[in-house]
């Protein structure tokens, strides 16, 4: 039966380039789960965009002294760029500057004010008396009360993780002037009122029997430790305005604004394709499950606030799902954007093959612990993994079959035993993968299929057609139409990890269809006897590590 799967995936902030670990975190696992729905027939949207307002951007446009707009669009636009080269297929990949999403926030935020879940509070916000100015929460710096790391900002410290606000960081400095000028005022603003939600949001949450162990944890003790009423306006000049007389120097802040972005972004797809109504199958269908796809750190917007505002609206489908990953480092070491540390996508791809990287990411998913990124693993699993072990028996088949019998498949009798139970057994692992496809469990998945081509190597050196080619032609067909009746069921279930490739072997093998066409059909005996198969070429590439160190060392450009 077809469902209707909505993959919500984070807004990255639209003040710099997209890294690895945000690749890992959610994007390449949201793309890897949205294809295969795709393929197995169920109705997916997929959204996201570019997080164009907060104090990120403005930060940005401070230090390079052009406008915020500026910046928003020039990352928004490298965004689209990555998406398309790295295979992310989004159905829509917006941004929270568009009219469309101001008026779904604007919407939503009457609303809750009407139904009295946000209320107006005077409070005390920073202030620098050196810049005459409030400052938001990260242009305030200090040192974290939890955890001592001296780079934490107002709102978040990274090095622990804890949402934090400016009035709880030690030894408190201005970004702009650097110094620490910073005094209280007090000011009047809107809040969105959480503790109401306390109890209703921890019998939601205890009954996520699905959830990660460490998503559900989290979130239970967030809310266990008592939720407090937040501020949801700040005194900033770029963002989403108040829709309400009086208030034209507040905008609306970016935590709350944000993740209204999914809702928002859904209304602009259905307007996009002339049927308005029609995000109403994934957003208000009881039947319809959601998934946001999310790194370890937003996990709190997406399990506490954001539900609150979707409960207070009353008629939203909660998230049936919040698969957030854990942290990607690189050699050892926490990525760090403002170090420099990290492996920026654009110039990964100026260099390599987007399905290295996919496979590569995909086989050390930190999806139950932190992971790492280095670059003699990323070589070794490319050359020892997807080179030798997929793409070296994907190679060698095809070019036998080819040279020695003209590319037809011949027919598999039923008195193949060996070749039939291989088959067999195929079918059955195939439909384990599917069940671990549904579950999000990728690196399980992968190491599923990859099982898989390595038990088709074994049964090809056992037989070594090669050699039969000579003295038995006639098994010789039967044993590489045996292996290309399987290499053809991995292009299916790989597709999802490896789009471009898994099209470069559908053409190789002869189809007409693109790969999603086909769909989730990996019967092990849907190619015939007689089907020919186009001559043969490598799906991967070695990467010689010479060349690592030619980027890295001279140039310095990946890192």
């Amino acid at each position: 039966m077809e469902q209707n799967i909505l993959v919500a995936v984070a807004w990255p902030y639209a003040n710099g380039s997209i890294h690895l670990g945000q690749i890992a975190g959610c994007y390449l696992p949201a793309d890897i789960f949205a294809r295969f729905h795709r393929m197995a027939g169920n109705n997916v949207l997929m959204v996201s965009g570019s997080d164009s307002h907060g104090t990120p951007v403005t930060l940005t446009a401070d230090s390079q002294n052009v406008s915020p707009e500026e910046i928003a669009i020039k990352y928004h636009e490298e965004f689209l760029d990555n998406w398309q080269r790295l295979g992310i297929e989004f159905d829509l990949f917006t941004s929270t500057r568009t009219s469309n999403h101001e008026k779904v926030v604007h919407d939503i935020f009457l609303k809750l004010l009407d139904q009295g879940c946000i209320s107006k509070h005077e409070m005390n916000q920073p202030f620098c008396e050196t810049d005459n100015r409030f400052l938001a929460d990260r242009y305030v710096e200090g040192t974290c009360p939890n955890c001592g790391d001296s780079g934490a900002r107002g709102d978040q410290c990274d090095a622990c993780g804890q949402t934090l606000d400016p009035a709880e960081l030690l030894n408190r400095r201005c970004r702009i002037c650097q110094e620490d000028s910073i005094t209280t005022k007090s000011t009047e603003h809107f809040f969105l009122n959480l503790s109401q939600f306390q109890e209703q949001l921890l019998k939601w949450v205890s009954s996520q029997s699905h959830w990660k162990p460490n998503v559900k944890n989290f979130t239970s003790s967030f809310i266990e430790n008592g939720l407090k009423d937040r501020p949801i306006t700040r005194d900033i000049e770029w963002g989403v305005v108040l829709p309400i007389d009086g208030y034209e120097s507040k905008r609306i802040y970016v935590w709350f604004e944000a993740v209204i972005g999914y809702l928002s972004a859904s209304i602009e797809w259905a307007k996009l394709n002339d049927e308005e109504d029609r995000w109403k199958d994934w957003w208000k269908n009881p039947k319809a499950k959601a998934y946001y796809f999310q790194g370890k750190d937003n996990i709190p917007f997406h399990t506490i606030i954001w539900p609150s505002i979707l409960m207070a609206c009353g008629n939203l489908n909660l998230p049936f799902d919040v698969p957030a990953n854990e942290y990607l480092n690189l050699e050892g070491s926490k990525i760090s954007t403002s170090r420099n540390w990290a492996v920026w996508l654009n110039d990964y791809l100026d260099h390599f093959d987007p399905d290295s990287l996919r496979y590569v990411l995909a086989s050390n998913m930190p999806e139950n612990g932190d992971a790492d990124f280095s670059w003699d693993e990323y070589v070794r699993a490319n050359n020892d993994e997807l080179v030798a072990t997929y793409g070296n028996l994907v190679h060698r088949v095809l070019t036998m079959l080819h040279k020695n019998f003209d590319g037809r498949v011949s027919e598999i009798p039923d008195s193949a035993k060996i070749e039939n139970e291989l088959l067999m057994k195929t079918n059955i692992e195939f439909e384990e993968i599917a069940e671990l496809f549904s579950l999000a469990k990728f690196r399980l998945t992968l190491q599923k299929i990859m099982g898989v081509a390595q038990s088709v190597n074994k049964y090809i050196d056992q037989e070594e057609p090669w050699k039969l080619v000579k003295s038995d032609p006639e098994k010789a067909h039967i044993v590489l139409s045996t292996c290309l009746s399987v290499i053809n069921c991995i292009k299916i279930a790989i597709y999802p990890f490896l789009p471009f490739s898994s099209e470069k072997l559908n053409d190789i093998l002869g189809f007409d269809t693109t790969v999603m066409d086909i769909g989730w059909n990996w019967d092990p005996r849907s190619i015939s006897e007689g089907h020919i198969i186009n001559k043969p070429e490598p799906l991967f590439k070695k990467i010689d590590p010479d060349m690592i160190d030619e980027e890295l060392t001279p140039t310095k450009r990946i890192l």
